[in-house]
């Protein structure tokens, strides 16, 4: 009977050996890149390349400056949940207010997509308590367009959402 470490090496041996076998039988054109060029010259080129940084978008610096307050609350929250001064009534207040922002990022991000797949739009969205803020990147400004989007926003929600949507190019 063959024992585990036999296996394993036998295993790994037996992969090393086809790798290897392959690498000496690949053609060259495999290890040549950019229609020719060899690696050599691609490196290179690397190094002269210039990097053309943009500007950010309006909707990811909103996107990250959310994220950046959230991840801020939550570890606060954390480390209170950590306390040992805390009493267990405490503790599962923290823990719901722990869950209240996860579940508050995730349904952003479903509207999010949701309003990408239905109209093709970046987005972006902000749920304070009964109050949803949408911020589109489109430089059309339709008012039937921000109803619709209303609309689809209100859907996913129980309660009556104070909905604003706003336009940025």
């Amino acid at each position: 009977m063959v024992n585990k470490q036999g296996l394993w090496f036998l295993t790994l041996t037996s992969l090393a050996l086809v790798l290897s076998v392959y690498y000496i039988t690949m053609p060259n054109e495999l290890l040549l890149t950019n229609n020719g060029v060899g690696l050599e010259n691609t490196v290179n080129e690397v190094k002269e390349e210039k990097v053309d940084i943009k500007e950010s978008d309006i909707i990811t610096s909103m996107r990250v400056e959310l994220d950046e307050e959230r991840n801020l609350l939550s570890k606060d929250l954390q480390n209170k949940l950590n306390d040992g001064k805390l009493t267990v009534d405490e503790k599962n207040e923290v823990y719901e207010d722990l869950r209240l922002i996860s579940e508050t990022s995730s349904k952003e991000s479903m509207l999010e997509k949701k309003i990408n797949d239905e109209y093709k739009l970046k987005s972006f969205v902000k749920i304070k308590d009964d109050t949803v803020s949408v911020v589109i990147k489109s430089d059309n400004h339709d008012k039937g367009l921000a109803v619709n989007i209303m609309k689809l926003v209100q859907e996913e929600f129980e309660n009556k959402m104070y909905i604003s949507i706003s336009f940025k190019e």
